[in-house]
């Protein structure tokens, strides 16, 4: 299963993924033009800000497998793609309800006008894994535009092992810097100690 993998610990906050996917799902698929388009182009990916640098968080639909927002779709606007497991709205079904919204487990459905249902029309959008890129053999554009690597595209369970090796050699670092801490013995052994070394110097005299 091909995913989307974030690593937050490499986000700096720039928000060209933001960027790179209203401009991958707009009309003109120019940056420039894009900016004049009626409805404007909305990204798919939020970038939460964090408190400290590397620590924004890159959100987006992790399309899960069972989707609670396809399961309480009330239209049935929302379906699986059966080939690439991805989890799509057709807007001109949605009646932004906002069901979907409620029961999303990372909060990722927003509500925009888009150019693909009906003019004036408010309805759910979220991450489409970029499934138009992704026919012609591409990468999501957020994933491409990422130059920090927060954003992976691939095998779910790769990417996975990936990370989890880094994170093993990062925190073996971590460990090896930390000085060992000395032994101490127990206060009731030393008090012991003490009593047995005042017991020997009293048999000495």
């Amino acid at each position: 299963m091909k995913t989307v993998f974030v690593q937050p610990e490499r986000c700096v906050g720039c928000k060209q993924c933001e960027i790179a996917c209203a401009v991958e799902h707009s009309q003109s698929k120019d940056l420039f033009k894009a900016v004049f388009e009626s409805p404007k182009p909305k990204p798919r990916i939020q970038v939460g800000p964090g408190i400290y640098l590397n620590s924004s968080f890159p959100n987006k639909c992790r399309h899960c497998d069972p989707a609670p927002c396809m399961a309480v779709c009330p239209t049935a606007a929302i379906n699986r793609t059966p080939d690439r497991e991805i989890v799509l709205i057709d807007g001109n079904k949605c009646i932004s309800c906002a069901m979907c919204a409620m029961v999303c487990p990372f909060d990722v459905i927003r509500y925009y006008e888009t150019a693909d249902a009906l003019k004036g029309k408010i309805v759910a959008l979220k991450c489409d894994h970029c499934v138009d890129r992704q026919s012609r053999g591409l990468e999501p554009a957020c994933v491409e535009v990422c130059k920090v690597n927060a954003l992976l595209f691939g095998d779910i369970n790769e990417l996975a092992r990936s990370s989890s090796s880094q994170l093993a050699k990062a925190v073996s670092v971590a460990a090896a810097s930390v000085p060992p801490e000395p032994a101490h013995l127990p206060e009731n052994f030393q008090a012991w100690r003490k009593f047995g070394e005042t017991v020997s110097k009293l048999n000495e005299r």
